[in-house]
Formats: structure tokens, C-alpha cells, sequence
């Protein structure tokens, strides 16, 4: 099958060619003979029911530096006439810009297949969607209250606040048993952020590694443990951690045969889930998932291919 692709992306000069996600999925798709189209969301426009983009033909992708792509002139394509797939990659921050995106997007249900679904996108944000499985979470505390906060401190010790829409490892802070700066940060956090952010408790067996798992339409494709560098007990690749091969423990497997037919039933593709310690589920990833290079690299896979393959059998 021969497929149109347009990839709703960031800008392509500033992507690490050695672990994009994206960039893996343009290459696959450049060895299956795809046309593939590159744009922003910033350029979408919708008018008398018709979504179209400025968007570049994609000539070539190849793992180079500095000669990593290489694009077309700038086209207008109509999403829904031209297009057969689009892949909506472009990394958060999920705000209104970001929602607004998958209005747009939805639009084309009927005639262009999206990957992740806007409307499950929308709907299932990484830190709000994971609290439909509280069996499986870490004790958790979502709010904007002070007051609230302190008390669950006082009941769990040492924990972890970050930002509800965050992503990438950015803004999580770890605030120890003895509860020094708590209100200083609580305080900032109410500042920068407009929604609440999360609190959880601090689980020591972080040190044992993060694992990202990788699940295409509802099924495990891999998995690589992030251990957190020196001096760090964030094990996001972003921000400094490494990655290791991995097995699913008996308790993950059970986590994604419980997640499966609900991502798949949602359209949810392409999914990163997080579980610290081989049982916690802290994070599902829909937005921009990424892992599936380093996944690949260890268990000299195909996840990309796999991806691939499982949008085909979506359209067919």
C-alpha cells in the first residue's frame, strides 16, 4: 500500500536525528516509498469545511548531520483530499494552542485518519488520562491547594511535584520527607502554571530505573529502562538519564493488558507509558511519545515499521 503522510511537527532543524521519534517514523516511511509532507500547526486553515496547510514535499531524510532533510517548495494540501494519514507529532506544552490544533484536526473524521485520535488526544492528556487506573498509581494528589499539599506530605513523606501538561522531565521537583521549601514551591507553581499541578509520593525505587513502555494499537512493541543520571533523580533521556534493554515484569504486562483494548478502542496508536520500580504507573504518554529508537537499538526491532503497519490496517 502506498500511503500520503503529513507530519504536524516541529521544525526540523531543531529535531536530534539519533532518538526522534518522528524522524524514525519519516525514514520507515521513506524505505516503504511514501509520500510524506512536512508542516506546522501554525499553519492550519480551515474554511467553508475544508482543512488545508502550507506543508513541504519531504525529498529525503537520512541520518547526517547537518543534511538530514531536505524539503520541496512549499505547497498547499488539502488534509482531507490529499492526505491519507497525519501524524499529529509536534511536542506540547498541551495548552490552548495545542487544543486547538486537535478541534481542527477532528475535522477530518471521515475522510483522513489521524494518529494519535484529536478527540482521545484531547480528551486523555498524559497526567489526567492515567488517573482512570488508580490501582495501578503511586498515592497522587492533584490541586492548587497549599493546605492540601502539606497534609499529604506529612502523610507520605518525600514527594514529587510537577507540572499537570509538562512533559520531557521539565519542572519536577522532589521535595524531601522533612517538607523544606514546600510552600515556596507551591506558591510558585500557582504562579507559573494556571491548572493545578500534581503530587506524588517520592518512590525511592526510581533509582532502579523509569521504564518507558511502547505500545502500538493496544499491543507491547518494547521497552528500555531510563535510569537517571549523577546527581539526578529525573530519568527522562532530556534531561540527562541513559537507557537500558528491559523485560516487562509480570505487573507491567498486567498494566498494559489492562490499557490495551482502551487505547485501541480510543485510537491511541502510538503510546509511551512509565512505570517506575517494575509496578507504577505514573504516565501515559499520547501526545508525543517518543522511545522507540533507543527501544529499537536494544531489541533490534522495527517499532516505526510497526506503527506503520498498524495505520494501514486502520485504513484498509
Amino acid at each position: 500500500m502506498t500511503l500520503r503522510a503529513a507530519v504536524q511537527m516541529d521544525p526540523m532543524d531543531g529535531i536530534n536525528i539519533a532518538g526522534d521519534s518522528s524522524f524514525a517514523l519519516m525514514l520507515s516511511a521513506q524505505e516503504r516509498g511514501y509520500e510524506v509532507y512536512h508542516y506546522d500547526v501554525r499553519g492550519l486553515t480551515w474554511e467553508a469545511g475544508r482543512l488545508t496547510t502550507k506543508a513541504h514535499r519531504v525529498l529525503y531524510v537520512k541520518r547526517e548531520a547537518g543534511n538530514h532533510y531536505r524539503f520541496g517548495e512549499a505547497v498547499t494540501i488539502d488534509l482531507g483530499r490529499d492526505i491519507d494519514v497525519v501524524l499529529m507529532r509536534q511536542d506540547p506544552p498541551f495548552d490552548l494552542g495545542y487544543l486547538t490544533g486537535t478541534w481542527l484536526l477532528e475535522r477530518l473524521a471521515g475522510e483522513t485518519l489521524v494518529v494519535n485520535d484529536p478527540v482521545s488526544v484531547r480528551n486523555a492528556p498524559e497526567k489526567v488520562f492515567v488517573l482512570d487506573f488508580p490501582e495501578f498509581m503511586p498515592p497522587t494528589m492533584v490541586t492548587r491547594d497549599l493546605d492540601a499539599v502539606k497534609d499529604f506530605q506529612a502523610r507520605y513523606g518525600a514527594v514529587v511535584i510537577k507540572p499537570l501538561h509538562g512533559n520531557g522531565g521539565k519542572a519536577v521537583f522532589r521535595i524531601d520527607a522533612d517538607g523544606a521549601n514546600l510552600g515556596a514551591l507551591v506558591e510558585m507553581f500557582g504562579q507559573v502554571w494556571p491548572e493545578p499541578f500534581m503530587v506524588q509520593q517520592f518512590l525511592p525505587s526510581v533509582a532502579q530505573g523509569d521504564k518507558r513502555i511502547v505500545l502500538v494499537d493496544g499491543e507491547v512493541a518494547g521497552a528500555i529502562n531510563r535510569k537517571p543520571g549523577e546527581g539526578e533523580f529525573r530519568s527522562n533521556l532530556a534531561v540527562g538519564g541513559y537507557a537500558e534493554a528491559a523485560e516487562l515484569t509480570p505487573r507491567e504486562q498486567e498494566i498494559c493488558d489492562v490499557l490495551g483494548p482502551q487505547l485501541r478502542e480510543r485510537g491511541l496508536i502510538f503510546v509511551g507509558i512509565d512505570v517506575i520500580g517494575g509496578e507504577w504507573l505514573t504516565e501515559i504518554n499520547v501526545t508525543s511519545p517518543t522511545g522507540i529508537v533507543a527501544i529499537d537499538r536494544f531489541n533490534n526491532s522495527d517499532t516505526a515499521g510497526m506503527i506503520w503497519d498498524a495505520i494501514a490496517r486502520r485504513l484498509a
